[in-house]
């Protein structure tokens, strides 16, 4: 039995082979192995992109999936979030995907006898994003050895930006941050915005999370686009092979500009597409 909790758990080989097989599956690779599995889908935070690339992947692999509804089970009785995963186990589904408001909730699914997929905790984790985000690297540049990316934004809020900073580091890249020190925890080196547009190959923005905030932002969301954001001026001063990502949703007109969304070097909704081959690789990986 495999889990995905946090990539620091897999290696770099492991790694790699899942985002080649992820490349497969784009190509094209058929794989019928995990029709009749069945999934339960439990998120008790927002989703759109994680949740729905899951259902995708999950129905291209032939799997029986179930959404899971908080709102209407016995959680609203009291009853833990282990009883609650347990009974589907003893139910006799073969696998979870849950997305967490808690750092680590995991922790509490030891007994638990059957893969679990971290669709996302908290602030800490978001696997299958990062691999996503890596699979686009990787077709877009070949490799990860010596390629410069900053991370800019909310970081301190950012699962993405804690998972990214890790597993780069690990594959070989160059990882900055930036964007306002109020959001920098010290977790990556900090760089100067307009140095990091000139210099880097990979600019990755962050949404400014504004449901996860104890405080309020010191910056009104036309001065952050003025200071922080990718306006198209900016763009135009990023190396020829440059990138743009972002792990989406994006606020417009606050770290993006309308015109960047899809310009030339916008990779975001290409990292969208991706994340239905990561996750058809990752289940294959887990259930195998």
């Amino acid at each position: 039995m495999k889990n995905l909790f946090a990539l620091k758990d897999l290696s770099v080989v492991d790694i790699n082979g899942i985002l080649e097989e992820a490349i497969e599956f784009k190509n094209g690779k058929k794989y019928d192995k995990l029709e009749g599995k069945s999934v339960v889908n439990m998120f008790f935070e927002n989703s759109t992109r994680t949740l729905y690339s899951f259902l995708k992947a999950e129905s291209n692999m032939m799997m029986d999936e179930t959404n899971f509804n908080p709102d209407t089970s016995s959680l609203k009785k009291g009853e833990s979030l282990y009883d609650t995963v347990k009974t589907f186990e003893s139910l006799g589904y073969d696998c979870f995907v849950i997305r967490h408001s808690q750092n680590n909730y995991y922790r509490q699914l030891t007994n638990i006898n059957v893969p679990i997929l971290n669709g996302g905790d908290g602030t800490g984790n978001h696997p299958t994003q990062s691999l996503l985000d890596l699979m686009t690297i990787k077709e877009n540049f070949g490799d990860f050895e010596g390629l410069k990316i900053t991370i800019v934004g909310d970081i301190r809020h950012s699962r993405v930006a804690h998972t990214n900073i890790a597993v780069m580091k690990r594959l070989g890249m160059k990882v900055y941050v930036s964007g306002p020190k109020e959001f920098d925890d010290g977790s990556g080196e900090y760089i100067e915005f307009e140095k990091a547009i000139k210099e880097m190959n990979i600019i990755m923005l962050l949404r400014v999370q504004y449901e996860r905030h104890g405080y309020c932002m010191t910056l009104e969301k036309d001065e952050y686009l003025k200071k922080y954001g990718l306006i198209m001026e900016r763009v135009n001063k990023m190396k020829d092979d440059a990138i743009i990502m972002h792990p989406a949703p994006f606020n417009r007109k606050v770290e993006i500009d309308d015109p960047v969304v899809e310009c030339k070097k916008s990779r975001i909704f290409e990292q969208m597409a991706n994340g239905v081959f990561v996750r058809m690789a990752v289940l294959k990986w887990a259930l195998e």
